[in-house]
C-alpha cells in the first residue's frame, strides 16, 4: 500500500499531454451547453452526416444480428476491399493479408509504432505536426525528434533536412500529406526523394493519409508507399472519418509489409480484441458503394468553396500571414504580430478569442510552432463569416492595445 501510494501513475502516463484538440472542443462544447454562442473552429470533424447507404448497412447489420466479435484484423471482406483499394488507387500492391483494419486512423499508427519501435528508438516528425505523433511515439519507448518546417519555407521540409536528421537511432519516419495542421500537399517529386533518402537509410516510414480525397488547386494526392524503393519500409495509414464524414464511427486502415502488419495485429488482438463489427459493415459499404462516390464528391466541393470563403475573409484582417491550404480542412494562422506582454504565446491567444471573442481555434503551440493558431472550416459558410468576424476583431482590439 505504501508502494502505492508513493507511485500512483506510471511514468507512460506522466511522460505524454492531452491532446490539445480535444481539449479546446470540449471546453467549446461545455461553454455552448452552458448557452454560451461559442462558434467553434476547434475540431477536425466534417459537419455533414454520414452518408445515407453508410448508415443503412449499419442498420442492416444490427438487424442481421452482426453484434458478435470479429476477426481481430478485422472482417476479411472489408480487409480485401481495402487492399483493393490500396492497389488501385494509390499503387500500392497490396493483399489482404498486408491489410489490418484497426478503431481509427489513430489506432493504426499506435499500433504500427507499438510493432516496430524499441525503447531509446528515434522516430523523426515533420514539425509542424499532428498533436499525437510525439505523444504517441512517447508512449512506446520512443523518442520523437523534430525537422523544423518554418513558416517561409510553406512548412515544408526538404530531403536534406531529412537526411541530417537521420542518425544510428533512428528507426522511423512519419510523414503526412495532406497535412494537418497546415494544409501542405507534397509533390510527387517532392515524396520520391523523400523515398530515396528513407530508402538509402532503411528506416520504416509511416505515411498518414486520412485526407487524401480532399485536395485543392490542381494538387493531387500521392500515397509515399507506392514507390518501389519502399516496398519493405512504407506503411500507409488510412480511414474512413474524414473522407466519409464517420469521425464517430472509429474505423482506419493500413497496409504494409506482412511481418508487421502481423506483429500490429497480435498487439490489437491483445488491446482491443477488434475494431466495432457494425462499423466494419459500414466502412464496407462506404468503399464499394458507387453512390457515395458522389457524396464524397458534394463534401469535396463543398471544402473548396469553404476553403475559398475562409481565405478571402482572412485577407481583409492586417498583419496576419498564412499559406493557402493545398489539402485537408485547416489554415494555420500566423498571429505571432499580436502577441504582447499580455498575450505571449499562442495558448494565450486561443483563450483570448474563446472567453472575449467566442470563437474557439487551437493554439499553434500543441502542433509545434507557438506562432500560430489553427483554424478548421470543417463546419458552416455561415459560421466560417461569423467566427472570422469575430477572430477580426479581436485581433483588432489586441492592435488598438498595443
Amino acid at each position: 500500500m505504501i508502494q502505492t501510494e508513493q507511485r500512483r501513475l506510471s511514468k507512460r502516463a506522466t511522460s505524454i499531454n492531452e491532446a490539445v484538440t480535444l481539449a479546446i472542443a470540449a471546453e467549446a462544447k461545455r461553454m455552448q451547453t452552458a448557452g454560451i454562442p461559442v462558434i467553434s473552429l476547434s475540431t477536425g470533424e466534417p459537419d455533414f452526416p454520414t452518408p445515407q447507404r453508410i448508415k443503412q448497412a449499419a442498420f442492416d447489420a444490427i438487424n442481421q444480428n452482426f453484434t458478435k466479435y470479429t476477426q481481430a484484423e478485422g472482417i476479411p471482406e472489408l480487409r480485401n476491399v481495402v487492399a483493393e483499394k490500396f492497389t488501385t488507387e494509390n499503387g500500392i500492391p497490396t493483399e489482404a493479408h498486408q491489410v489490418l483494419v484497426s478503431s481509427g486512423g489513430k489506432h493504426c499508427l499506435f499500433n504500427a509504432l507499438a510493432a516496430i519501435v524499441d525503447d531509446g528508438d528515434e522516430v523523426l516528425i515533420p514539425s509542424p505536426y499532428w498533436t499525437s505523433y510525439p505523444e504517441m511515439v512517447t508512449l512506446v519507448g520512443g523518442v520523437p525528434v523534430l525537422v523544423e518546417a518554418s513558416y517561409e519555407s510553406g512548412y515544408r521540409i526538404t530531403p536534406d533536412q531529412l537526411r541530417a536528421a537521420i542518425t544510428p537511432r533512428t528507426r522511423a519516419m512519419i510523414i503526412n500529406s495532406p497535412t494537418n495542421p497546415t494544409g501542405v500537399v507534397y509533390s510527387r517529386q517532392e515524396l520520391e526523394a523523400f523515398a530515396d533518402v528513407i530508402a538509402e537509410a532503411g528506416i520504416y516510414v509511416l505515411s498518414d493519409e486520412l485526407y487524401e480525397k480532399i485536395t485543392y488547386d490542381g494538387n493531387q494526392h500521392v500515397s509515399i508507399g507506392s514507390f518501389p524503393q519502399l516496398r519493405q519500409l512504407a506503411l500507409t495509414i488510412n480511414g474512413v472519418s474524414k473522407a466519409f464524414s464517420m469521425t464517430g464511427w472509429r474505423i482506419g486502415y493500413m497496409c504494409g509489409p506482412a511481418d508487421v502488419i502481423a506483429a500490429a495485429g497480435k498487439i490489437q488482438g491483445q488491446s482491443a480484441s477488434n475494431p466495432v463489427s457494425v462499423s466494419q459493415r459500414a466502412a464496407l459499404a462506404a468503399l464499394t458503394t458507387p453512390e457515395v462516390a458522389d457524396d464524397v464528391r458534394q463534401m469535396a466541393e463543398a471544402f473548396v468553396r469553404r476553403r475559398d470563403l475562409i481565405v478571402e475573409l482572412l485577407r481583409e484582417i492586417p498583419d496576419v500571414k498564412f499559406h493557402v491550404p493545398g489539402g485537408a480542412f485547416y489554415i494555420f494562422l500566423n498571429v505571432a504580430n499580436f502577441y504582447s506582454s499580455q498575450i505571449p504565446n499562442s495558448a494565450a491567444l486561443a483563450n483570448y478569442l474563446l472567453r472575449e471573442h467566442l470563437v474557439a481555434t487551437v493554439p499553434g503551440s500543441g502542433f509545434g510552432d507557438d506562432h500560430a493558431i489553427r483554424l478548421s472550416y470543417a463546419c458552416s459558410e455561415s459560421d466560417i463569416r461569423e467566427a472570422v468576424k469575430r477572430i477580426g476583431e479581436g485581433l483588432r482590439s489586441l492592435a488598438e492595445q498595443s
